[in-house]
């Protein structure tokens, strides 16, 4: 891998901006890069979960990956997921994302036809990791979304043997002790991102050293907060703040979770993200006032950054 750095801080896994209709309005993306730079954050995860991969097109996620590339302006680590059911698909979009200049590329398990063990998983990845072999590859592990629950530290352990430039795991899943053997395998040589915002001080308190969160596009000052008191051992700090996030993010949760509530906060705060794409339904006039009426009652717009 050519001039290889770990990924530290936190990575905004960025939404898709669409239009009314629900196409992919990326005229958007620059004033939303614009405010990642000026923000908390040290990099974006483009076209993961939070970004509707799966109800993408190949064309959409290739255009959506060269705008983000085009405006991060070297001034954020650009992660490109490129995962998905269709293995030629994923071989295509590493490709572009290598070609393009990304900084990284991650894939989600297959989650249709699903690999039965982490043989199969990784023969799945060995040529989407290959068409970008000089970029870092993050298996992302999310098995809520992809019902895929195979051990992870072995993945990586087996993988690395016939994927060179495998560097670690987006692990998105409350088995804290699978991460903590995530962050102990192979001699602690592999990086491990925190999936979950609202967990981050757990993840801290096992070793982690960057984490990839939806959140983290409009409260980054909070878990910015958590990682700074977590360093400096103030612990009640880093607790009551990580508390302030869940408080959040159950409001989330009340309006449909991270993809369609955090992307009508977006809208909330002016950054015309649009409403999600099918299935997922778009928010109505009275969910935004209700929306914002809950996130008023505990100061959510009160000094942010």
């Amino acid at each position: 891998m050519k001039n290889y750095q770990p990924l530290k801080g936190l990575i905004a896994a960025a939404f898709t901006p669409m239009d009314t209709k629900g196409n992919v309005n990326l005229s958007v993306i620059r004033s939303y890069a614009e405010r990642m730079i000026g923000s908390e954050v040290t990099g974006v995860f483009i076209c993961g979960t939070t970004g509707e991969s799966a109800s993408l097109t190949t064309e959409e996620r290739k255009s959506i990956a060269s705008e983000w590339i085009k405006w991060a302006k070297g001034k954020l680590k650009v992660i490109v997921h490129v995962g998905g059911n269709s293995q030629p698909q994923a071989m295509e979009l590493a490709g572009h994302a290598y070609e393009n200049g990304a900084d990284a590329i991650a894939a989600i398990a297959p989650s249709f036809f699903k690999p039965e063990s982490v043989k199969d998983l990784i023969d799945f990845f060995i040529p989407v990791a290959g068409s970008a072999k000089e970029l870092p590859f993050y298996y992302y592990n999310m098995p809520s979304m992809t019902g895929v629950n195979l051990s992870v530290p072995q993945f990586l352990e087996e993988g690395k043997k016939q994927i060179p430039n495998l560097a670690g795991v987006k692990f998105t899943h409350n088995n804290l002790m699978e991460m903590a053997q995530c962050l102990n395998a192979n001699k602690s040589r592999f990086e491990v991102l925190h999936g979950y915002d609202e967990i981050l001080i757990a993840g801290l308190a096992l070793g982690i050293k960057a984490g990839v969160g939806s959140t983290y596009n409009y409260i980054p000052h909070i878990y910015q907060g958590i990682m700074e008191s977590f360093h400096k051992g103030d612990m009640d700090t880093a607790r009551k703040l990580q508390m302030r996030s869940i408080e959040i993010v159950n409001i989330i949760i009340k309006y449909g979770g991270g993809v369609r509530g955090g992307k009508a906060i977006m809208n909330l705060l002016n950054i015309a993200c649009g409403p999600c794409r099918l299935p997922i339904a778009s928010f109505s006039r009275e969910e935004y006032t209700q929306l914002k009426n809950d996130l008023e009652k505990v100061g959510f717009f009160e000094n942010k950054k």
